[in-house]
């Protein structure tokens, strides 16, 4: 692959490398800090350092810093979950129910020993939308605070002891999030400010719009729309954006409701736009997977087709690569910067080289079952996780080689976090911390 521009994802400059500091990890990209191995195998009896309970469940990311993890939770959830995990009848019986009296915590957990060091209740209420609640949000982080948002647009910033520093509900400030299905979004910090994307259509006439706040206050600094053709469910957007870097300067990368948009982190002005993510004007096609970057190549998911690479130039310009067919829907992809992975809903994977597109290997089926988790990628390895919490862990290389399948029998939503050598993983009732070494 030839030599590419310098352009990266960036992390807090705070954050260490060795952490897991926001959803994705180090650089937003789901691959662990260079250097950093992973467990190659487990169980529920094998090479466990510890297993958390928590309250109920969650679809956030854990994150891990300084020797905390931090996890959002319901307070109670529904009672959905018990006996092997998630009740997938009891959450359809409940779903779009809306509970007043349930609330949305932050907790810290020692990662040492997983044992709960606080918590602080984030929002009051919760509304179950079928794989996520208000609690879906994960969590970011620069070493010495911690940022996190609930589905119902309570922000909020916590320092390490647990003390609320701010507190601010951007629905009161702005309206009622108005997506199909929950919001699901994560903020992302750069710099000593916080942005956050809302991308919404199908419940609300409101606009579209991204927010930046002064990270240490919550003060809002600018707040612009993001417009756009999208018509019923296709104008909602799950993604998380993410921090991009060029010659010519630095942008935020927004992904759904149909096109790829860069923006200035100084006032939030669009400066590129490319389109061609809903194919025949499909009036469903939210997004749920977010992009990730590879050099200077975006790689952007849809509701599973078009997935589509689009090469970052100056500018900035966005310029179409190339398309494939078989994309993912909720697991969002991970690249090594020369290959990228793919897996669908249904456990069907797919190696593409970045530059082209071409496939290394494809339609390859791994363990049975739904696939909601992202993938994450650590030393040479890509890490699979399914709704049964069956990872299956791949060579990262040009051949498709299972190299290990780890069940632990419960029920996941939540993608799998990697930090000091260890995997996180949050299930519907608890949070597991995985060692044991690399393999």
């Amino acid at each position: 692959m030839r030599r590419r521009a310098a352009l990266g994802l960036l992390a807090g400059a705070a954050a260490r490398a060795a952490d897991w500091p926001q959803w994705r990890g180090p650089a937003a990209n789901g691959v662990a800090a260079d250097g950093d191995p992973a467990p190659l195998e487990w169980g529920p009896e094998k090479n466990v350092l510890w297993r958390s309970a928590t309250p109920s469940w969650s679809a956030a990311t854990p994150i891990v810093s300084g020797g905390t993890v931090f996890v959002t939770s319901a307070e109670e959830g529904f009672s959905a979950t018990g006996g092997g995990g998630l009740a997938r009848h009891a959450v359809r019986q409940l779903l779009n129910t809306f509970d007043g009296d349930d609330a949305i915590l932050l907790l810290a957990l020692d990662a040492r020993t997983g044992k709960e060091r606080w918590r602080q209740t984030l929002g009051g209420g919760n509304r179950i939308h079928l794989k996520h609640n208000e609690a879906s949000p994960s969590p970011v982080t620069d070493g010495s605070r911690v940022w996190v948002m609930t589905g119902l647009g309570a922000l909020g910033c916590c320092d390490f002891t647990g003390k609320l520093v701010w507190r601010r509900d951007l629905a009161a400030d702005y309206g009622p999030f108005g997506l199909n299905w929950g919001y699901g979004s994560s903020p992302v910090l750069d710099r000593g400010r916080l942005y956050v994307q809302v991308l919404q259509g199908y419940k609300t006439d409101e606009p579209s719009y991204l927010l930046a706040l002064d990270a240490a206050t919550g003060r809002p600094l600018w707040k612009v729309e993001r417009p756009t053709d999208a018509i019923v469910e296709s104008p909602d957007a799950y993604t998380t954006p993410l921090l991009v870097e060029t010659a010519g300067g630095r942008w935020l990368a927004v992904t759904g409701a149909g096109y790829v948009t860069l923006h200035g982190l100084d006032d939030g002005r669009e400066v590129a736009r490319i389109g061609g993510l809903i194919p025949n004007r499909n009036e469903d096609y939210r997004n749920v997977a977010s992009a990730t970057l590879a050099g200077d190549v975006l790689l952007v998911p849809t509701r599973r087709s078009p997935f589509t690479a689009f090469r970052i130039t100056a500018g900035p310009k966005l310029e179409r690569l190339w398309t494939n067919d078989h994309g993912p829907d909720v697991p969002t992809p991970v690249s090594d910067g020369e290959r990228v992975w793919l897996v669908d809903d249904k456990g069907i994977m797919q190696c593409l080289r970045v530059e082209d597109g071409e496939p290394l290997w494809s339609r390859r089926r791994i363990e049975p079952g739904l696939y909601s988790s992202s993938l994450v990628l650590a030393g040479g390895r890509v890490y699979a996780t399914s709704e049964e919490c069956t990872t299956t862990v791949l060579a990262a290389g040009d051949d498709f080689q299972t190299l290990a399948v780890n069940k632990l029998g419960e029920h996941i939503l939540a993608s799998p976090a990697i930090a000091g050598g260890k995997l996180f993983l949050r299930t519907a009732e608890a949070v597991y911390c995985v060692g044991g070494g690399p393999g």
